[in-house]
C-alpha cells in the first residue's frame, strides 16, 4: 500500500485512509508527495 506525505504538515497518510478525496484528514491539504526511499551506495573496489 503507498504511504503518501502531506506537503503542509508533512505527517505520512496510507492512501487506503485517503479515500476518494485526497484529503489530508490533519489538516485538509490537497497537495501530496510520495517520499522516495534512501539508496545506499556502496563502493566498488
Amino acid at each position: 500500500m503507498p504511504t503518501y506525505k502531506c506537503f503542509k504538515c508533512e505527517k505520512k497518510i496510507q492512501s487506503n485512509k485517503l479515500d476518494k478525496r485526497f484529503m489530508c484528514p490533519h489538516c485538509g491539504c490537497k497537495i501530496f508527495y510520495k517520499p522516495r526511499t534512501r539508496v545506499k551506495k556502496i563502493k566498488t573496489e
